[in-house]
């Protein structure tokens, strides 16, 4: 189908300013980003519990300077890199104190504040931050922190304040500068380090599309061979004295890179009602209160998301998809619902896989594959067929059966080919004849392919012959209008076959093609109108030399025009020509009007 619509043009200019060095920061790109290098800690944090005993694992990240001094209003950036899934990121400033002595004489740090702007991949600041907080009371803690690179901005207000309001450019504020990142043991999650985590194992598909995987739990409490894995010999256990509705077993598996154009597809499958909700972070451990995506239930889902996408869930199935998951990993957790029930002893089968389209585009198209500009990273869509559309053509367009109606009217009204291939037949006008009947057949055989209903040749090899033919009728029915030899015809038409060729073979189904044949068709009829002319009256002439009998040259002249517009006047049956035009105005009418939609009314 040849789409037309509005097409517009644009331009767009993305800059990007950011300084080359990493460790460096600022407008001028002079400023420096302390990084803070982190090992564990000797001691680790013990939670104990009447009914468990667990270690936190500390890592502790400190600055290479154990002091650091700032005026009131400058700020220092600090980055670190956090490595894995970590539980809570802690910034602490010790030891704060001013360089010289306040007025009250005590020397102790009462009323400056230690402002702490926090941010994930970026550098923060006062109005652009993730976390905020004033670490000079009482310590930053992120809970469940992304793992890669944060950054820290120290700014410290309020120091003329603590010295009784006078300026002084040399009192600064002193203090050390510490983070910890808290790990759980491997293998368990939670704010007490309680609930099961497992690693999922990256399995790729057979003879699939690029990065197409499924994922199983590193786990000697399941074994599977296919992509599928019970669930319930891998749930936290519920007897901790934690309420029923705050139980959670997590999952951590990583999309790796390139494949950031695959979609993850989840499912969970029982055959009672499923009594989980579903959460996923893309860095980290999701929670009740920090996720990406989220499926409670039919009702409760993050289905406004456009990169979430709902299939077919019910009470019995959960079945969802996360559409172009970003590289890097991703953690899903499994909170548990009236885990006291019956129905949290019923098998449950879950599965996690990476798809390139979504559904396998629902058997009504085909999953292609094409690549981004560096040529790194994959992407994947669907090209569904003439009855269905959306992003995973899931959506009937048009029915079974009207589409059967839709490619009916298309093919046959290639049937009025009929009536000028007979009409040239009665004339013996047999070039005619052939390229009428031949642009019948191949625009019905075109029409047919473009449907989706049968394709004798490849669709761009009828194309160009519905294209060419088309065309080749226009300029040779005006060149049949002018009574030329045969010999002058077929040098006329052997010029214009070639001419139409070309266009038919370079942007058949642009706009301007219509003007160019007739243009093309008007000039053929010219140039044989102007061959007769010269062959009927070779003796009319003018004398090249100069005339003083203007009036007799113009006299001879306007007869001349008289007896040409009484000869075409003859020459032609104007009720055909009224008619011709009359059909040539419906047709660029229904070129107008023609949309997507109407397409298999107006083309026909």
């Amino acid at each position: 189908m040849i789409v037309r619509g509005p097409a517009y043009a644009f331009s767009a200019n993305i800059t990007v300013e950011g300084c080359t060095t990493p460790t460096m920061w600022g407008q001028y790109c002079n400023q420096t980003v302390d990084t803070l290098s982190c090992v564990p800690s000797a001691g680790n944090i013990s939670v104990a519990k009447s009914y468990n005993q667990t270690s936190k694992n500390v890592v502790s990240c400190k600055n290479s300077l154990e002091t650091s001094c700032l005026g009131d209003g400058e700020q220092k950036l600090y980055s670190l890199e956090v490595m894995g899934v970590a539980e809570e990121l802690t910034i602490m400033a010790m030891n704060i104190r001013l360089n010289v002595m306040a007025t009250n004489n005590s020397g102790n740090f009462i009323g400056v504040n230690l402002t702490c702007f926090v941010r994930h991949g970026a550098i923060p600041s006062a109005a652009l931050h993730d976390y905020s907080g004033n670490i000079s009371k009482a310590p930053l803690s992120i809970r469940s922190p992304k793992v890669g690179r944060w950054y820290i901005a120290i700014l410290p207000v309020n120091i003329s304040k603590e010295l009784g309001g006078t300026q002084n450019s040399n009192t600064k504020v002193c203090y050390s500068m510490e983070s910890q990142v808290l790990e759980c043991p491997i293998g368990k999650a939670g704010s007490n380090c309680t609930w099961e985590r497992f690693v999922l194992q990256t399995i790729l598909r057979r003879g699939s599309s690029p990065f197409e995987s499924y994922y199983l739990p590193v786990s000697e409490k399941v074994f599977s061979k296919s992509a599928n894995f019970p669930l319930e010999p891998l749930l936290s256990n519920s007897s901790y004295g934690e309420k029923p509705d705050d139980i959670w077993t997590y999952f951590l598996s990583e999309i790796p890179r390139g494949a950031a154009g695959g979609n993850i597809h989840i499912q969970l499958t029982s055959d009672t009602e499923i009594n989980y909700e579903v959460y996923a972070r893309f860095g980290g451990l999701p929670s009740i209160d920090i996720w990406d995506y989220f499926y409670a239930n039919s009702t409760r889902s993050s289905d406004g998301s456009m990169f979430f996408m709902m299939n077919n869930s019910s009470k019995e199935k959960v079945d969802f998809y996360i559409l172009y998951a970003r590289e890097g990993i991703w953690g899903f957790g499994l909170r548990h619902l009236n885990t006291s029930s019956s129905a949290s002893k019923d098998v449950i089968i879950m599965s996690i896989s990476l798809e390139r389209c979504p559904k396998s585009c629902s058997s009504h198209g085909d999953c292609k594959l094409g690549f981004d500009a560096s040529g790194l990273t994959s992407y994947s869509f669907c090209a569904c067929d003439r009855r269905h559309g959306g992003f995973d053509c899931g959506i009937e367009i048009v029915s079974h059966q009207g589409h059967i109606w839709q490619s009916f009217c298309l093919i046959a009204s290639n049937a009025a080919a009929v009536l000028p291939a007979f009409w040239a037949l009665r004339q013996k006008a047999l070039a005619e004849w052939v390229v009428y009947t031949a642009s019948g057949i191949f625009s019905g055989l075109y029409h047919s392919c473009d449907v989706g209903t049968w394709c004798l040749l490849t669709f761009n090899v009828l194309q160009f012959m519905d294209f060419w033919l088309s065309f080749m009728a226009v300029v040779s029915t005006f060149v049949y209008l002018a009574t030329i030899d045969e010999v002058f015809k077929r040098a006329i038409h052997t010029a214009v076959a070639i001419l139409t060729a070309l266009m038919a073979v370079t942007k058949a189904t642009r706009s301007s093609n219509i003007i160019i044949v007739i243009a093309i068709g008007a000039l053929g009829l010219l140039i044989g109108w102007l061959i007769e002319l010269l062959t009927k009256y070779r003796s009319f002439s003018f004398s090249i030399g100069f005339d003083f009998h203007m009036l007799d040259r113009w006299q001879t002249l306007k007869v001349w025009v008289q007896n040409l517009i009484k000869t075409l006047f003859r020459r032609f049956r104007w009720m055909f020509v009224l008619a011709g035009f009359t059909t040539l105005a419906f047709a660029a009418i229904s070129w107008k009007l023609e949309t997507s939609e109407s397409y298999w009314i107006w083309h026909r």
